[in-house]
């Protein structure tokens, strides 16, 4: 994807215009999580906690919906039973927020945080990571490298 990256001339996550993050809680049913995703067409959504609000992990949709197919997990199970969850205790999280350049945030779809691996999305917060303000896929990276004019 670097060949895009003279494309993106100063531009910033902001200027992808993310939409904003749909959250879930770990108590709400799949069912309700999948419903959720396909009226916005989402592939992924964040798991924060009913009590504090913390973020705690996410769903990918296409790796649910592989799991319900499989019966791994039922529409009538919690979203806990199928999320992926954030490792806390010794991991680096790169914060990704608005103002993240576009080309910091293509090395991190490519290479993810200290090469640790290709990442398909990017949680985007507030510099003090206490909010979740939206998701940022690399399609929506494509897709705005697409559209500015060469």
């Amino acid at each position: 994807m670097s060949a895009w990256a003279n494309k993106y001339r100063g531009a910033t996550v902001e200027d992808l215009d993310p939409p904003s993050a749909l959250s879930q809680h770990p108590s709400d049913s799949i069912a309700n999580a999948l419903l959720n995703a396909y009226e916005r067409d989402y592939t992924h959504l964040t798991v924060i906690s009913e009590d504090t609000r913390a973020l705690l992990g996410y769903l990918s949709i296409p790796r649910l919906k592989q799991l319900v197919e499989e019966g791994v997990v039922s529409e009538n199970d919690p979203v806990e039973k199928a999320m992926l969850r954030f490792r806390r205790k010794g991991n680096v999280y790169q914060v990704i927020t608005m103002d993240t350049s576009l080309e910091e945030l293509e090395r991190f779809f490519d290479g993810g945080v200290n090469g640790s691996g290709a990442q398909d999305f990017a949680i985007v917060t507030d510099r003090s990571r206490r909010f979740v303000l939206g998701v940022a896929t690399k399609a929506d990276l494509i897709e705005f490298a697409k559209r500015r004019p060469a």
